[in-house]
């Protein structure tokens, strides 16, 4: 054993009313003694254990003669005491910061420290008529819709100058350009696409959507059902920039470290208690309240177990080394100290006095899954607006170029002379043209004429009408005072018109009759066609 005189080293302690898990010391006026326990005690009982000599010691509170469960002063003030020699050592919840190294050693810390932000968390759960814009940006609602159009147009370019769905009067082609595109959403669409490059950028098109719609369907149901917790402060600079009320724990460094960040004193609230602080954060920074509460992340953990429904904790955090044991400078007795610390830190000594202090306010959910993530944005799916974008341009890039290529002929009559917007015009009147040469137009004219060869009617729609001949005769007046039958050009019965000359033709020696013979027509009795003595045939 190190010599100690037969004296107990004196430890002090803390006496605070709030956060009695750290620290918790009880006065029992019968017996005129102070009971100490807590998660600091508990470990510097174990690190102690740890030594490989015995050492005894008392705790003394730092409370004052009239009230034994009043703290006499700071937590400066009771590290203090070591440099003056009113104590030998202190334990409790004492944080390790620079300043109070000047007259005293610390241990190695034995939790994790920091100062951060305990903020009230809100219900952001909107249910109102507008309600359904939220899951999406305005950047995202804006890039969907021109993307809509720019698909609807890249489609009826390659589908104008080969399918029949895509031509028409210039109102319906440009309502077509709206409605193609935009009924990919929700169903499929009635017109037909026959181009490949159209589509495969429909097939590329339509998986975007796809994605699109089952996000915004899955943010929007969120945001109908689960609820929407957010932080209402979110930045320390905002609080100081409004003059906001803040809190602190009293006594605590805190306050120091609040005045260096500029907010007023004035705006500064002390508390002693989570009670306190819930009631306070309650209340408001405009009610006598305050708006955020800066506290060490042992006690924001430990105030989070208890309201973790009400208040969440906000970054940033400012480091700090966590707490440690005090003794005075130089002391043996620190150094072995802190060895035991790490000892009984990196065991299951530490875990097991952590879950009997705050095991059983462990209660809550990670405050982390009751906050919901913003609305979708363009940064979350730029890379499908990448691929449809490259895939659109590269097959209006490839239409192009063989649509020019095609009608080179066209554009190497022009004059050097003329305009570029005189080619520009000349080349869209090309492309409002039908492509005739198309295998769909081919196709349908051979579905037509099976149609009429089946059922000839002139009711068939988008079929020209069937080619039929018809045969006119006309007899009329010649000079000589004879008729003579004009040429034919149907040859598919040449006895049947060698008679009908032989019948008309009169006798060398006959007289030229008076009156003027009728015309004897034979002719499809649709068609009314007077005119000399003629055979038509109306098949070209």
């Amino acid at each position: 054993m190190i010599p100690t005189n037969g004296k107990k080293l004196r430890v002090g302690v803390p006496v605070q009313d709030g956060f009695s898990e750290f620290v918790k010391t009880t006065w029992n006026s019968d017996t005129n003694t102070t009971t100490v326990a807590g998660y600091c005690i508990d470990v510097f009982d174990a690190v102690m254990a740890a030594l490989p000599y015995v050492v005894l010691y008392e705790y003394i509170p730092f409370a004052t003669a009239d009230d034994h469960a009043k703290m006499n002063g700071t937590y400066d003030e009771l590290v203090y005491q070591v440099f003056l020699g009113k104590f030998d050592a202190v334990v409790g919840d004492i944080t390790i910061i620079a300043n109070r190294t000047q007259y005293v050693d610390f241990t190695f810390p034995y939790t994790e420290s920091g100062v951060s932000v305990i903020a009230p968390i809100k219900d952001n759960k909107s249910k109102t008529a507008w309600v359904f814009l939220k899951p999406l940006t305005w950047e995202l609602w804006v890039t969907s819709f021109c993307s809509f159009v720019f698909i609807g147009f890249v489609i009826w370019v390659l589908e104008h100058r080969i399918n029949e769905d895509f031509r028409g009067p210039p109102s319906h082609q440009l309502g077509l350009i709206f409605w193609f595109s935009f009924s990919t959403m929700v169903f499929a669409h009635r017109e037909k696409v026959v181009s490949n490059l159209a589509r495969f950028v429909v097939i590329i098109w339509v998986f975007v959507v796809l994605i699109l719609t089952q996000s915004y369907t899955a943010s929007l149901t969120s945001m109908l059902t689960v609820q929407q917790l957010q932080p209402t402060v979110t930045d320390v600079n905002e609080l100081v920039n409004k003059g906001e009320y803040v809190g602190y724990q009293g006594g605590s460094f805190v306050q120091g470290l609040l005045k260096r960040k500029k907010f007023d004193e004035h705006k500064l609230v002390p508390y002693n208690s989570p009670e306190e602080c819930d009631e306070l954060l309650s209340k408001g920074s405009g009610n006598g309240g305050i708006a955020a509460a800066f506290d060490e992340i042992p006690y924001i953990k430990l105030f989070l177990g208890r309201y973790c429904s009400k208040y969440t904790m906000v970054e940033p955090t400012n480091k700090a080394d966590g707490f440690g044991f005090v003794f005075p400078k130089g002391s043996p007795l620190g150094l072995d100290v802190s060895r035991a610390v790490l000892y009984v830190t990196e065991g299951d000594t530490m875990v097991n006095i952590g879950r009997a202090w705050f095991g059983k306010q462990s209660t809550c959910p990670d405050p982390s899954s009751l906050v919901s993530s913003n609305s979708l944005g363009v940064r979350s799916f730029w890379g499908l607006f990448l691929i449809a974008g490259v895939a659109s341009f590269s097959a209006l890039l490839i239409y192009t170029a063989l649509f020019l290529y095609e009608h080179r002929h066209v554009l190497s009559r022009f004059d050097p002379n003329v305009s570029i917007w005189r080619k520009f015009v000349v080349m869209a009147r090309h492309f409002d043209q039908k492509d005739l040469s198309s295998h769909t137009f081919k196709k349908s004219e051979s579905r037509c004429k099976s149609m009429h060869a089946v059922e000839p009617s002139p009711n068939i729609t988008n079929c020209p009408p069937p080619s039929t001949s018809s045969f006119s005769l006309h007899a009329s007046p010649n000079t000589n005072g004879t008729s003579s039958p004009s040429s034919f050009s149907n040859h598919s019965d040449v006895n049947f018109f060698r008679d009908q000359q032989a019948t008309l033709s009169p006798p060398p020696n006959a007289q030229t009759p008076q009156e003027i013979v009728p015309p004897l027509e034979l002719s499809n009795p649709n068609q009314d066609r007077p005119g000399a003595l003629e055979f038509v045939d109306e098949n070209p």
